[in-house]
């Protein structure tokens, strides 16, 4: 499980580096990708294979799902850590976390996510005014902090 708050920077070569405790989670080799809000997602290769697996049931005929699915995968890239522990963000995806120097990442459970860190100051202040009414939300799916 991944969790935890992180401050880093990325260098002028498109390297961050991932926090420690996420390296070994994360294995040998991992998968990057877009995500959602902005930010970046970070798989172990079994979490991608389950997720790879739940995307490839949607429905082929939806276009909201097959344009889902397009923009996931079509951003996916396997990726290693070097001797630093750092990952090379590759350009697209440099662009579309609009990533500059300063980052942030975070253990969101089964992935890691990887923030601008103006783009997360704006979601956390944002997502903070409406946290309660969100927990208030997730008891109409029986799930109980």
């Amino acid at each position: 499980m991944f969790m935890g708050e992180y401050q880093h920077t990325i260098d002028e070569k498109g390297r961050l580096i991932i926090p420690a405790k996420f390296r070994e989670a994360l294995g040998p080799s991992f998968i990057l990708t877009r995500g959602l809000d902005n930010c970046l997602f970070v798989y172990p290769k079994e979490e991608w294979a389950i997720l790879e697996q739940k995307l490839k049931s949607l429905p082929l005929m939806k276009s909201d799902a097959r344009a889902f699915t397009r923009f996931f995968f079509s951003g996916a890239t396997e990726c290693e850590l070097d001797k630093q522990g750092r990952v090379n963000i590759p350009g697209n995806l440099h662009e579309y976390a609009k990533l500059e120097k300063d980052c942030v990442v975070l253990g969101v459970s089964n992935r890691v996510e990887i923030w601008s860190k103006a783009v997360w100051s704006r979601y956390f202040e944002q997502s903070e005014a409406s946290f309660n009414e969100i927990a208030e939300k997730l008891v109409d799916f029986n799930f109980d902090l």
